[in-house]
């Protein structure tokens, strides 16, 4: 006699748990004639799978995959994937510690103007490589510039990774685009020591140590305007750097941290600088110890880069100078130059600039023209010094260099 199926919580047939059949889920065939299949959860509570199946084996060769991804504790809810992206997204900036406020709001404007009016109506687990790579296109065909597109895709990377590693939403990172995530920005002019008093010689006299100080400190804008009289040394030697002021709209100027965490640092300045320094706070700078450093004209408030912009004439002057374009901060580009060509190291080099991280220190670092010539040289004097017999490497039959023996 044959052996009635058991029945499914819906009533229908369960054509998949006969005895000696598999023992994780079921399947079962629906009036269509395609297959459908159910599985328990890791809370015992029963899912069906996303989509049906042409047959009963591609059917169970699905739930044998979520069977697996269960024991290996690789299994994601599919309802919690079915979250909107804009909602994750504008969460997880919410929620992320230690942000500082011009961070916040950069990340929100990117994802108010990039992300979401294409991305943000999407669920989280429909969103795959393939749309990832024609949002990024599309971005780029309406103008977007590379730099920018490179910030959004950062970002959406950063929140899709919390998604599959902390929230265990997702089971990988769609945000897989080689090349994505790279700026390519143009190169900065780098100006020369002459340049830089050239240009602070240009300056309203107030506005002198400030060029100086950013670039032979190599300063942030932010770190350099939030200066105090208590955190320079009297005869100009060294300036403390332990906060920043930062632009947020809505909020206007507010003082934070530094943008990393070895921003707070003592720096060291030149010894033919500290005239200026020393001249700037006997004539500027009030005796009260929180006195800032600089200041407007008139109101005496913290300087801002428009009004510093706008006072002197930056643009113009720049312009007049042959370096049109050029930023405040290639001053501070032009400092980190000239302290990598002085033979500092890595670690006393990120100290100075304030970095945590060793990858920007090391871009600094990198060879230049002139350090190769050095090189080239000192290898020529290696040869001259072997021709007149003073010892040396022996160039072998073919003038390649080989060691003495």
């Amino acid at each position: 006699m044959r052996r009635p199926c058991s029945a499914t919580s819906d009533g229908q047939p369960d054509v998949a748990n006969k005895k000696g059949r598999r023992g994780f889920g079921n399947v079962r065939q629906l009036p269509s004639g395609r297959w459908q299949a159910r599985y328990p959860g890791p809370d015992g509570q029963f899912r069906k799978a996303p989509d049906t199946f042409e047959t009963k084996r591609a059917a169970e060769r699905w739930l044998s995959v979520v069977e697996s991804q269960i024991i290996q504790g690789e299994w994601t809810d599919p309802e919690r994937a079915k979250v909107k992206l804009g909602d994750y997204a504008s969460q997880w900036v919410n929620q992320r510690p230690g942000l500082r406020p011009r961070t916040t709001e950069l990340y929100r404007w990117l994802l108010r103007k990039h992300i979401e009016p294409r991305l943000g109506g999407v669920e989280l687990g429909k969103l795959t490589t393939a749309t990832i790579r024609q949002w990024r296109a599309d971005l780029l065909a309406a103008g977007v510039s590379e730099s920018m597109t490179a910030k959004a895709y950062r970002l959406l990377r950063a929140v899709l990774n919390t998604a599959v590693e902390e929230d265990r939403i997702l089971q990988r990172n769609p945000c897989r685009v080689r090349g994505a995530d790279r700026e390519n920005p143009a190169e900065r002019p780098v100006l020369s020591v002459a340049q830089v008093f050239d240009l602070a010689g240009r300056m309203p006299e107030r506005f002198r140590a400030l060029v100086l100080l950013a670039a032979f400190g190599s300063l942030r804008w932010g770190e350099v305007t939030a200066l105090r009289r208590c955190d320079v040394a009297e005869d100009g030697s060294w300036v403390r750097v332990s906060r920043a002021f930062v632009e947020v709209r809505g909020k206007g100027l507010t003082v934070g941290p530094p943008k990393s965490r070895a921003g707070v640092r003592t720096v060291i300045i030149p010894a033919a600088v500290r005239p200026e320094v020393v001249k700037h706070l006997d004539t500027y700078v009030k005796p009260d110890p929180l006195a800032l450093l600089f200041t407007g004209e008139r109101d005496g408030n913290a300087l801002r880069r428009p009004n510093f912009n706008q006072r002197t004439r930056w643009t113009e002057v720049v312009a007049k100078m042959g370096l049109k374009g050029l930023h405040f901060h290639d001053l501070r580009h032009a400092g980190n130059i000239w302290a990598s060509k002085a033979g500092t190291s890595t670690k006393d080099l990120m100290a100075r600039m304030g970095h945590d991280d060793m990858r920007a220190a090391l871009i600094y670092q990198r060879a230049t023209s002139d350090a190769d010539e050095r090189i080239a040289d000192r290898l020529s004097q290696l040869v001259e010094e072997h021709r007149r017999g003073k010892g040396g490497d022996d160039p072998d039959d073919d003038g390649a260099l080989v060691p003495a023996t």
